[in-house]
């Protein structure tokens, strides 16, 4: 039978637990194909939650402890809570629970049939169709909220996510090894956490379910948000943006271009004063292209590095594949030239005219430059991914 542990961060929740655990064990007996347990995390409460736990292990054998010595804030929480977890309990699921009761133990079973049916992850959220706040929320708290998580939907441009706060989750066990390492470089402030996992799941690209839920207020205790939620989280989700941003492979391909026209610049210059220019013009073009070769191996395709036996002829299919971007370039270029003419008009003004203000002609022959450049770095990039660089793995799969 597979087994799913519910994870619950504690600090000062002495009120909270003994509540917390019947419910939990309650909705426990309706679920038959999973053998459930709890594991509260305590951050070494000064209200002694801890000791309470142990009073309560007594009567609930499938209620776990783990203490840590010192407040570590909810991302350690639960870091150290998964890895003991799927280590010491040999759990194949964990849940994230709030002890506050904000979320709906009864929805637990929904979440495990969504795993049974094949989903990685499957995250409770509010605003999905079924979900919702409490109504009492005050106008500041709902704005924290809704706003909040819309931001970092703009941010990250994923409309697909609503709820990336949310801390109501089920979580295999494949998917907590592939993450958790990314997260251990991060020191996770509140509820940076949540989003910091979220968003490496969607990188990995692992299947995602929801749970529509209604949250609750806490009854007792006191909440554990502060003024730092709002500063922390803009922080975390602009400094991951660029870092996606600077890592994505598209961004690498334009550096590594604009450095091979660099180098070919700077070469051609060089070479003219030893060559004839047809000659020197080659000669800087395979400067060009040898840059952008080296670096786009060790870099825009570190992951699918060739080995050196591939190189050779790897080499001499970039060539291939950066002197055809070439042609086309030089084939638009042409052919925009005699087809539409050096010059084009709008509005029956000459198109030089609108755009440099005076009547000279404008060459559209170098319009068509440019598209052909833009056309050029399609192929390019096309070529690189499908052939040079190609994707073992899908093709494995």
């Amino acid at each position: 039978m597979k087994k799913a542990i519910i994870i619950v961060p504690t600090y000062n929740e002495k009120e909270n637990v003994p509540v917390l655990v019947p419910r939990l064990t309650k909705v426990f007996e309706s679920i038959k194909n999973w053998q459930m347990g709890i594991l509260i995390v305590d951050d070494t409460s000064p209200d002694k939650t801890y000791e309470v736990v142990k009073k309560l292990q007594k009567k609930y054998p499938q209620l776990h402890l783990f203490l840590n010595k010192q407040k570590a804030g909810l991302g350690a929480a639960y870091l150290n809570g998964m890895a003991h977890a799927f280590g010491k309990l040999k759990a194949d699921v964990v849940f994230e629970f709030d002890a506050d009761m904000s979320h709906p133990a009864e929805k637990i079973p929904e979440f495990l049939r969504q795993i049974d049916e094949g989903q990685d992850f499957v995250m409770g959220t509010r605003y999905h169709p079924g979900g919702g706040v409490p109504d009492d929320w005050g106008l500041d708290r709902k704005l924290l909220s809704g706003v909040g998580n819309a931001i970092i939907s703009i941010v990250f441009a994923n409309f697909w996510i609503r709820d990336w706060t949310s801390g109501f989750r089920a979580i295999t066990k494949k998917v907590y090894e592939a993450v958790h390492p990314h997260l251990h470089s991060e020191r996770f402030y509140g509820y940076t956490f949540q989003i910091g996992f979220m968003h490496n799941v969607l990188k990995k690209g692992f299947k995602v379910g929801f749970v529509p839920y209604k949250f609750v207020d806490r009854t007792e205790g006191q909440s554990k948000i502060g003024p730092e939620y709002i500063k922390n989280n803009l922080i975390y989700i602009f400094k991951m943006r660029i870092k996606d941003i600077i890592e994505h492979r598209l961004f690498k391909f334009a550096v590594v271009g604009l450095v091979g026209a660099s180098v070919q610049f700077l070469t051609l210059a060089m070479f003219r004063n030893f060559f004839y220019y047809t000659l020197a013009y080659f000669l800087s073009a395979e400067m060009a292209v040898t840059s952008n070769f080296i670096l786009s191996n060790i870099w825009t395709f570190s992951d699918r590095k060739l080995k050196m036996a591939q190189v050779p002829l790897k080499f001499l299919t970039f060539n291939v594949a950066s002197f055809g971007s070439v042609g086309i370039q030089t084939v638009l270029a042409e052919v925009g030239s005699r087809t539409i003419g050096t010059d084009v008009f709008l509005f029956n003004v000459p198109f030089s005219k609108l755009v440099l203000g005076n009547p000279f002609v404008f060459d559209t022959g170098f319009l068509f430059m440019i598209v052909g450049i833009l056309v050029g770095m399609v192929w390019n990039y096309l070529a690189y991914t499908r052939v040079i660089w190609k994707d073992k793995s899908k093709k494995k799969k």
